[in-house]
């Protein structure tokens, strides 16, 4: 391992870096105390080959294994541990949620079967983690994960080892499937982050963290190992702009150490470069904190740091890590800044093991001492917002999910938009949430339910921004599940450790959910399931048309063309793309934006210079529909001067003397032309000084005479050809009436 991992960690730059043991920290007096950041190069990078031309490393179920839990401290309320939840929602008085159905798959489990054939569960929890992209979806379990089409739900790759990703890159990324896993999406460079830890036989310890090339999950990746004195447990994942940002809960051993965050460089693991990561250490007292996750087209304010958020007795805890690449030595974190929130006791007296099951004794874990991934962020223009949620006592012994939007997390003074603990009164315990905010406001939360008389289900609420601040409407089910948890051994509790809700980046409406339930009684046969649905009010703005005027063009003329939606774009505007068929012939953008409260965004069809009439057809896309328009490009007609364009012989007497016109022509163009008469011999002669051909420069004249024989309106013309595009004009109308 030490000749493929050589421990550059020993030697990397390192940028006033103290132990952070000497800033312990008290967290009812401690503000926004500026800590140490330590910048550590990559341990290894390199490009795979395509994943869908790797030989899947195929889960064998062999190692069935309940992972240990390690806990983090928990600070209840000192003041009154007994206090009511002050946010408590207990009755639903609004109308049972409303969304449009979308997608309902089986995920990664007991009965998962894909390409690669069936999985088989090797551990407890499933750790179920799963992300939307442009065109599929990406689920991983703890150690294993398969590719959806997300239009069809059919399954392209999996079930897959989560190493897999790691085959041909040596040392502990590619020999470990340790799990703890994160599927992310990068939404503004299309790009999947796919992650998980390796720790067997650690110290050192490992993240292992795979870029793809492309929107194509089945695509190549570039790979990266980082590495850590200390276990790593937990890791949590978050896009911004500047970097990837990472939290994780470090542990000596079984003693927690405090948590640790890190910033990875986004820009050189998206161009496939070397990269580092800059950490800050915190003590003991903290723990279980999440980055601030983007969501939508819209970034945060230019410079905005990344937010870390956990919770405290009775606060929010949040934290602002700014990230240098220039100058590492301006790198900043610092907090927390204490948010107060309605008092509240973590569930299960500080996060254990008290959810009851049907027709069991066998209790499942709350995981309460910690928020729940993610930490969603948006930024509305007018305002920022952050959702997140953790599980808390809601009286009674019951658990109930507690849940928060944020606003104003850059501002001195962040503050608490509104908040809610969902536990209708009902005898169902809830826990193990996710949430998410589309790009009109609407807030969709899923989570596990269980109680002595239920079998361990999903369901999902939700609001919509005119519902009172705080609540959500009546839930909804997303499954049934058909067992408890439970093999006789009494040790098998774990439940989670998270769910997942995500935003399509395509439509920015649609959530997709994912979360672990039991077909049967058992331990080592539990499910999952991948939910998708939206809210009739966040409009699925759709591609109308796309146009292109005029429809024939000289090459090297433009053309104007027009996108049109079937309805204003929202949030940050809605990105079309643009293809030319022949860009030989005429290029597009790339894209164009639609602005927000807009339905039609222009562009330029930029033409080049053709030698014969070529067919071009302009390809407009987004949301998954595509339309077409078609030019025509024309080659360049001769550049020709007339000393008249038309003659009119007027009356002229039958029998008496010819009438002649004379018409001067100059090739002023830079292709030869040919010249010729189309000229009835009854009625008119021509005399073409010219000859069969006129070249670039030269000048010439033309007699036409009017027969005297001739008798009534006759017509004819002269025809000039472009001899380069064997295109004709007529140059020359000739008119004339005898009597």
């Amino acid at each position: 391992m030490k000749n493929l991992f050589p421990l550059l960690a020993t030697t990397a730059l390192c940028v006033a870096f103290l132990s952070s043991l000497a800033y312990a920290q008290d967290q009812s007096t401690s503000q926004n105390v500026r800590l140490p950041v330590e910048t550590r190069l990559e341990i290894k990078h390199d490009v795979s080959a395509p994943l869908r031309d790797i030989v899947p490393i195929r889960p064998t179920g062999h190692h069935r294994e309940v992972d240990v839990l390690r806990r983090i401290p928990v600070h209840s309320n000192p003041a009154a541990p007994n206090r009511q939840d002050e946010a408590l929602q207990s009755s639903v008085n609004g109308p049972r949620i409303s969304t449009v159905a979308g997608k309902s798959i089986l995920g990664v489990g007991a009965d998962f079967v894909g390409p690669q054939g069936a999985y088989l569960v090797g551990s407890i929890p499933p750790d179920t983690e799963g992300v939307v992209g442009a065109t599929q979806y990406v689920q991983w379990v703890n150690t294993a994960f398969a590719v959806f089409n997300k239009s069809t739900g059919a399954v392209v790759y999996g079930p897959a080892d989560g190493n897999t990703l790691w085959t041909g890159f040596g040392g502990p990324c590619e020999t470990n499937n340790d799990g703890d896993p994160i599927a992310q999406y990068d939404k503004a460079a299309n790009r999947w982050i796919l992650t998980q830890f390796s720790v067997t036989g650690g110290p050192p310890f490992y993240q292992c963290v795979a870029i793809s090339t492309t929107s194509d999950a089945t695509g190549s990746y570039t790979r990266y190992a980082f590495q850590y004195a200390n276990f790593n447990d937990y890791p949590k994942l978050g896009v911004w702009p500047d970097a990837y940002y990472i939290s994780y809960n470090m542990f000596q051993g079984n003693s927690f150490i405090g948590s640790q965050v890190c910033a990875f460089d986004r820009s050189k693991m998206l161009a496939g470069q070397a990269a580092t990561q800059q950490c800050v250490q915190l003590s003991s007292s903290f723990g279980g904190l999440l980055p601030s996750d983007l969501d939508g087209a819209t970034p945060p304010p230019a410079g905005s740091p990344n937010y870390y958020v956990a919770f405290g007795a009775n606060v929010l805890q949040l934290w602002k890590f700014h990230v240098d690449w220039t100058t590492p030595a301006n790198s900043t974190f610092t907090g927390p800044k204490n948010i107060p929130v309605a008092a509240f006791n973590a569930a299960c007296n500080g996060g254990g093991t008290c959810i009851p099951q049907s027709g069991t004794t066998q209790q499942l874990d709350s995981l309460a001492d910690r928020l729940m991934y993610r930490l969603a962020y948006r930024n509305f223009g007018d305002h920022e917002s952050l959702v997140v949620n953790h599980s808390v006592d809601a009286g009674s012994g019951r658990v109930g999910v507690r849940w928060y939007e944020l606003r104003s997390p850059g501002a001195a003074s962040p503050t608490v938009f509104q908040q809610g603990t969902f536990a209708p009164s009902d005898t169902l315990y809830r826990w193990m949430g996710s949430i998410a905010m589309d790009k009109v406001g609407n807030i969709a939360m899923g989570y596990s339910v269980s109680d002595s008389n239920s079998f361990p289900s999903i369901k999902f609420t939700g609001r919509v921004p005119g519902d009172t601040l705080g609540t959500m409407e009546t839930e909804a089910n997303i499954i049934t599940g058909s067992g408890s948890q439970d093999d006789g051994s009494g040790s098998v509790s774990r439940w989670g450790d998270y769910s997942a809700m995500t935003v399509d980046p395509v439509d920015d409406c649609t959530m997709w959910y994912t979360n672990e339930y039991l077909p049967a009684t058992g331990a080592f046969n539990w499910d999952t399931h991948i939910n998708s649905f939206r809210f009739p009010t966040c409009q699925q703005t759709a591609l109308s048309s796309v146009k292109v005027s005029p429809t024939m063009v000289v090459g090297g003329t433009p053309s104007n063309g027009t996108i049109t939606l079937t309805s204003q774009a929202t949030g940050a505007g809605a990105v079309v793309t643009l293809m030319s068929s022949n860009t030989a012939v005429a290029t597009v953008p790339a894209s164009m934006t639609v602005d927000a409260g807009a339905t039609t965004a222009p562009f330029t069809v930029t033409t080049k210079t053709v030698t014969s009439t070529q067919t071009v057809t302009i390809t407009a896309t987004y949301s998954g529909v595509s339309k077409t328009a078609t030019l025509t490009v024309v080659p360049a007609t001769p550049a020709v001067t007339l000393s008249q364009t038309s003659l009119n012989f007027g009356n002229q007497t039958v029998g008496t003397t010819s009438a002649v016109k004379t018409v001067m022509l100059t090739n002023s163009g830079n292709a030869t032309l040919t010249i010729s008469g189309i000229v009835a011999t009854v009625d008119y002669a021509e005399t073409n000084t010219c000859g069969s051909s006129l070249a670039p420069g030269a000048n010439c004249k033309i007699n036409v005479t009017f027969h005297p024989t001739a008798k009534g309106t006759r017509t004819g013309a002269v025809v000039i050809t472009d001899n380069a595009s064997c295109e004709s004009i007529q140059a020359v109308m000739l008119t004339g009436l005898g009597q």
